[in-house]
């Protein structure tokens, strides 16, 4: 019997190696366009997004190198300004501080201008009143004086003092020598106008140089050339005299030989009659007008 040649059925099919070998170039050319295509984004290896952003960021090293250079020693400049700021509210501080004292001092300085005019109108009226009372002393201490003198005359004759008799020394004065007589005692200079008529002044060196009575008692004995005082020292009495003296000499200029002085004892009245010969004789002026009372 014939044998009949069978077909083999495993031959081996390409088509599918042919699709894989297909895929692979296409997958190859792709990630060849790929890489083309990104190398032809770079520009030295770089993006253009990283070209922007570097190109961006030298626009910001060169700003901020510009500002830095612009702007050098700002910081330095804020901080003397806020210096400057501190300080002028410092002062400004000061300042209302200042204006508030000066207020103050204004108007302290007013209230002390009231009080000082207030105090200085009183210290007028003081001086006024003192003027008063000064004007008033000398005629009440020669009032004080004759009061005195009258009641030593009123007293019991076995309670006064004798009366001292004042007795020329020497040889007397020459012929035509008037001699006025000054009685000086602690507090009170007595002058003799005449053998009756007598003055007092107290011996105090304001008044003795503002009294008229003893400043007229001392003109007159200047105006005759041949005038002596005596001034007749009680034993307290020399102060007294270094005053009258030296004012008769210094204001009237008396010669050092017109002036002469003769300590008396005791306390007695003065008994003058031994002088009688070259005794001065002078009217008294009037009395001076009794001083207004100062005004309140």
């Amino acid at each position: 019997m014939i044998k009949r040649h069978r077909r083999r059925s495993d031959e081996i099919m390409l088509i599918p190696f042919l699709d894989i070998l297909c895929s692979l170039i296409g997958v190859l050319v792709l990630i060849i366009v790929v890489l083309v295509v990104a190398q032809t984004q770079r520009v030295k290896g770089r993006t253009h997004e990283e070209m922007e952003r570097a190109q961006e960021h030298l626009k910001m090293l060169k700003q901020k190198a510009d500002n830095t250079l612009k702007y050098a020693g700002l910081e330095e400049k804020l901080e003397k300004l806020a210096k400057i700021k501190e300080e002028k509210e410092s002062k400004t501080s000061e300042s209302a501080k200042l204006q508030a004292q000066i207020l103050d001092a204004k108007n302290n300085q007013e209230k002390g201008r009231q009080i000082a005019d207030s105090l200085r109108l009183e210290l007028e009226n003081l001086k006024t009143e003192i003027r008063g009372l000064d004007a008033q002393e000398p005629g009440l201490r020669k009032k004080l004086a004759e009061l005195q003198e009258a009641l030593a005359k009123l007293a019991p004759p076995e309670n006064r003092d004798p009366s001292v008799i004042v007795s020329p020394t020497g040889q007397g004065f020459a012929d035509g020598t008037l001699v006025f007589f000054v009685e000086a005692s602690g507090e009170k200079l007595t002058y003799f106008w005449n053998e009756k008529d007598k003055g007092i002044v107290s011996a105090v060196p304001e008044i003795i140089v503002a009294d008229p009575q003893f400043n007229a008692f001392l003109d007159q004995i200047a105006k005759m050339p041949q005038s002596k005082m005596v001034f007749l020292l009680r034993e307290d009495g020399m102060r007294s005299y270094n005053l009258a003296a030296g004012w008769a000499q210094s204001k009237y200029k008396l010669r050092v030989d017109q002036i002469g002085k003769m300590p008396i004892p005791g306390r007695g009245s003065l008994d003058l009659n031994l002088f009688k010969r070259w005794l001065g004789n002078l009217p008294p002026p009037p009395a001076p007008p009794a001083p207004a009372p100062p005004k309140p």
